[in-house]
């Protein structure tokens, strides 16, 4: 090994000396200390150890899906030459998770796995393959335990209980809620259609793996560089995990490769190279392999879905009563977010006077699950819009035209008490059935080809916070130098979709400054305001609003200042192409910069901030956290197919999709954003499915990206988008969603096609050639689930609704005590 030796003053030696001796660099082999060689056996590592080398980490997971631990033996992981540290769960005994009332997960299992995945063990070692090799030297002796694998058999409570926090031992959280009387607007109906069906889990599938790297700084601080989505939730997860004080922990999320959800959680692997880092003094990098981010998942919950509607003879509805039973995994994640988002969002497309929802998630021995595009609504929207399609047929209605004649107001309240803002699906609707040609299409095409249209919408962010505070969800300040520059700061964080783009264009739009005069620094929870994260659509929307206000603030003391230097009054100043002018004589005039001198010389160093808290939602009941927004977005497709009736293949032809917008901020940016929402949700309907091997229990299928079936360039179809201008008062520059919306009306499109293609109903997600043929060889023409189980729903919140004089309260129902399960 080379060597510096005699270079190193007395502090590096005293270093390299701690290196060698404290941080086993090489095992029971001996030190050389002249010329500083190392014998390591076999390998040799070329280093200058008077600088800390970068060590990597493995994790060692469970091969068996629900066990006890009994043991874990690392001796021999610890004596392999190269191996740093190996840490077990002891080491990091406190839980943690991304909800409050979830707080599940070790960073390592200290007593129980359960899934075939959930890591025990760590190591870092000087590289990834030692640190391979490591893990698989690990000795774990489990006791196996009666597994887990499907909802029913979780809410029969007949094994022991995954998690001791639950509703009802495997079951994690049951939901109940009615408003208005439901069985009522039932029997108002000329019409009542009542419908099973599934939507099966799928993956998130980004193109970047998961990567984290963390290191100590010189004061002791720790720093972790990591591909999050959430840099603020996972500061606070690492704060409490590691027991340092948050201004001790930074946080910086790495622009992503890709997210869709799956990296909105803090995970295992991210506090223990946290942890390795600390104990080493050294950086520590991992970066997990396709299978292992298969494991971490938190992708599309599995959901089987009931849902009993009355209509009249126009299509209008007079109630409806929606039940879900999500199949979770082996943690919470988001799943209680994610059971309410199952029943909140069906009453802000269509008026729906009486609305019941019953949810249940339940724990089983599976990866879990969480937050995928849509996050909890993809499963119910395709419920509700194929039963719609059924009674446009059932009622000899024109699908379009139903939906037309049904559309909730803008700006009225649903009957869960939700504020509907603009509301653009109207003109969604018909501008893909004017471009598709849907008129003469529908029920008129060959046998074999097919039409269908489908509508959604979607949440511009949440309307609170995951752990609820009166602070602002998003804030952002902004700089001025004497050069004209615009030095802005904001913790939101670039996952591909444009973040960083839209939050420079709204600064520069109301300063008047190019783009290329923007600098930024974001993602940082040392150096940059709090932005709660990249996840429910809501980074324009909150993002966007608090750079607005901040821009408008650094504005209004530049003009000041000019206003008082051209002796006119401000409101007659104006900001553009880098110059503040009078409107009324644009000869008048001052470079952006020599403006900004004249502030900073009259006011001192401009720096300004601004924030956005979302408005006051009407409802207060119980579970009126799940839904609120400050505005919705609303997306309508028609999808064309042609289904071969020998084989099942569904070929999709062309996709007609229009999304309400409110206002484009940057257009290419949200035809992107559009197009890639129907590219995932037509993966989702044809082909994309998170299986398991049926006797090889709790294992992955196809945990790769070989096996799992994705679209590609072959089955993407030409896509013809219209974006729909109609701005939201809530949104900056009338800016709304446009990241996960365009995905939801996909799968339900997709099955409608097909019935008017060759006249069977998938009532089950993906749609898959087998499942086609199924249908076309059953009595009834459909494929799908026939029986739904009983959800156990003792306590029901009833709310009355506004059009019954309610005010958004109801009374909590008193706390049952909880029966002992047989």
């Amino acid at each position: 090994m080379s060597s510096h030796g005699a270079d190193l003053t007395p502090e590096q030696q005293g270093l390299r000396d701690q290196l060698a001796e404290g941080y086993n660099l090489i095992g029971k082999s001996p030190v050389k200390v002249d010329g500083m060689a190392k014998s390591m056996g076999q390998t040799q590592f070329a280093d200058d150890l008077s600088m800390p080398r970068m060590l990597h980490c493995k994790l060692l997971r469970s091969h068996i899906a629900y066990a006890n631990i009994v043991s874990i033996d690392t001796s021999k992981a610890e004596a392999l030459p190269g191996v740093v540290k190996v840490i077990t769960g002891e080491c990091m005994p406190t839980p943690f998770g991304i909800l409050p009332v979830s707080q599940d997960e070790h960073p390592l299992c200290i007593d129980k796995v359960r899934f075939v995945g959930d890591p025990v063990a760590a190591v870092a070692a000087v590289t990834e393959e030692i640190a391979f090799e490591a893990i698989q030297l690990i000795e774990v002796e489990y006791e196996k335990l009666d597994p887990v694998f499907s909802p029913a058999k979780a809410m029969d409570n007949k094994q022991e209980p995954l998690h001791d926090y639950g509703d009802d031992g495997n079951v994690h959280k049951r939901v109940s809620m009615e408003f208005g009387d439901v069985e009522a607007g039932l029997e108002e109906a000329d019409l009542v259609l009542e419908d099973t069906m599934f939507f099966e889990g799928n993956t998130h599938l980004p193109m970047e793996q998961h990567a984290s790297l963390a290191f100590r700084e010189a004061d002791g601080r720790l720093t972790i560089k990591s591909s999050t989505q959430t840099p603020h939730y996972l500061h606070k997860a690492m704060s409490k995990v590691l027991d340092m004080p948050p201004s001790r922990v930074r946080v910086i999320a790495q622009p992503n490769g890709g997210g869709f959800g799956g990296k909105s959680d803090p995970f295992n692997h991210e506090m223990c190279v946290a942890k390795l880092a600390l104990l080493t003094g050294r950086p520590v990098k991992v970066a997990l392999t396709r299978e292992e981010v298969f494991y971490c998942h938190r992708g599309r919950h599995p959901t089987l879905m009931n849902i009993k509607t009355g209509y009249k003879k126009d299509g209008s509805i007079t109630g409806m009563h929606f039940q879900s039973l999500l199949d979770g995994g082996g943690y919470g994640s988001y799943g209680v977010a994610s059971t309410y988002y199952t029943g909140a969002l069906q009453t802000v497309t269509y008026k729906v006077p009486k609305y019941r929802f019953d949810g249940v998630r339940c724990f089983t021995n599976k990866p879990p699950c969480g937050p995928k595009r849509g996050h909890g609504t993809p499963q119910p929207r395709f419920a509700l819009e194929v039963q719609l399609d059924k009674a446009a047929v059932a009622l000899g209605l024109d699908p379009a035209e139903m939906r037309l004649k049904q559309l909730h107001p803008a700006g009225g309240i649903t009957a869960n008490w939700l504020q509907v803002g603009s509301m653009g699906l109207g003109p969604c609707i018909e501008a893909v059935v004017e471009a598709s040609g849907w008129k003469d299409k529908w029920q008129n095409l060959p046998e074999g080809k097919g039409v269908g249209l489908a509508c959604s919408s979607y949440i511009s962010g949440a309307g609170l916070p995951i752990y609820w505070n009166a602070m602002p969800h998003s804030g952002v300040t902004v700089q001025l130098d004497r050069g004209g520059g615009v030095a802005v700061f904001c913790g939101e964080t670039e996952i591909g979709q444009g973040s960083d783009t839209v939050l420079a264009m709204c600064v520069a739009e109301v300063l008047g400054v190019d783009l290329t005069d923007i600098r930024l620094t974001v993602a940082d929870t040392h150096t940059t305001p709090v932005d709660l994260g990249s996840y429910s659509s809501r980074v324009t929307m909150m993002m966007g609003n608090a750079a607005f206000q901040a821009a408008e603030r650094a504005r209004e003391v530049v003009a000041k200042a000019v206003a008082k230097r051209l002796e006119i009054p401000s409101v007659r100043l104006r900001f553009a192409d880098n110059t503040v002018f009078d409107v009324q004589d644009p000869d008048n005039a001052v470079p952006f910069a020599k403006a900004v001198q004249w502030a900073e010389a009259k006011y001192g160093t401009i720096a300004v901030a601004g924030s956005y808290t979302p408005p006051v939602t009407p409802g207060k009941y119980r579970g009126a956290g799940v839904g609120p927004s400050p505005a919705y977005s609303y997306s309508a497709a028609v999808v064309q197919v042609d289904v071969d009736p020998e084989t099942g293949v569904v070929d999709v032809e062309k996709i007609w999709v229009a999304h309400d917008i409110g206002q484009s901020i940057n257009e290419m940016l949200v035809i992107g954003q559009v197009e890639g929402g129907v590219y995932m949700g037509l993966g989702e309907a044809i082909m994309e499915e998170m299986a398991y091997r049926p006797n090889r229990f709790g294992v992955h299928k196809i945990p790769s990206m070989l096996e799992y079936k994705s679209p590609t360039t072959h089955e993407m179809p030409p896509v013809e988008t219209f974006i729909i201008r109609d701005p939201d008062p809530n949104g900056p520059f009338g800016a709304k969603e446009v990241g996960q919306g365009p995905l939801l009306p996909m799968m339900p499109a997709v099955a409608n096609a097909v019935f008017d293609a060759v006249g069977v109903r998938v009532d089950e997600i993906p749609v898959t050639p087998d499942k086609v043929l199924k249908a076309l060889h059953a009595k009834d023409k459909r494929y799908g689930p026939s029986k739904y189980p009983d959800l156990k729903i003792t306590d029901t919140v009833r709310i009355k609704t506004l059009e019954e004089g309610g005010d958004g309260t109801a009374p909590r129902p008193a706390k049952k005590k909880k029966e002992v399960s047989s």
